[in-house]
């Protein structure tokens, strides 16, 4: 679903841009649209790949007090 949300977000976003008569919030040349498809392929398949490991460090995390849990890995 995000996806084509976004996709949809995407399209309205460069439409009303067409319309408004207003540069297109985006890169003008070929080689920065593929790096920003690049860094988003690198983000996606980052997570993808980093989702399927256990989280062996959580013990060590200190959340949003700062203050690590105890009983852990030390």
């Amino acid at each position: 679903m995000r996806p084509l949300l976004g996709l949809l977000l995407g399209l309205l976003i460069g439409a009303g841009c067409r319309l408004l008569g207003i540069p297109l919030p985006a890169p003008q040349a070929l080689i920065g649209a593929l790096l920003v498809l690049a860094m988003t392929l690198g983000y996606g398949l980052v997570g993808l790949l980093n989702s399927c490991r256990p989280a062996t460090q959580q013990s060590n995390c200190g959340g949003p007090s700062g203050r690590r849990q105890t009983g852990g890995i030390r």
